[in-house]
């Protein structure tokens, strides 16, 4: 089984695509946290676990990441818009 790594970084509309996000610009949100995402990896049907004390190689500051279980049906792509898409709703 592989698992996913989502990055903070990834969908942070702070972030340019050289800095690491990885989604386009409109689907990005501003500085999200470890628990919205995997609040939102939650929604899209699979299992998430949250890792706190994990630094994203570009960055300076421990934002964590999350770790995806069970997407081995998904695309990295499709997974992070559909996350991405999530994290918009829960913001409200």
């Amino acid at each position: 089984m592989v698992e996913n790594v989502i990055w903070p970084a990834f969908l942070d509309a702070e972030r340019s695509r050289g800095e690491g996000r990885r989604v386009s610009q409109d689907l990005a949100v501003a500085d999200p946290t470890v628990d919205e995402i995997a609040q939102a990896v939650q929604q899209v049907g699979y299992d998430a676990v949250i890792e706190r004390n994990k630094t994203y190689p570009r960055e300076y500051e421990p934002r964590g990441r999350v770790l995806v279980k069970g997407a081995d049906d998904a695309s990295k792509t499709d997974l992070l818009g559909a996350v991405a898409a999530y994290l918009e709703v829960i913001r409200g």
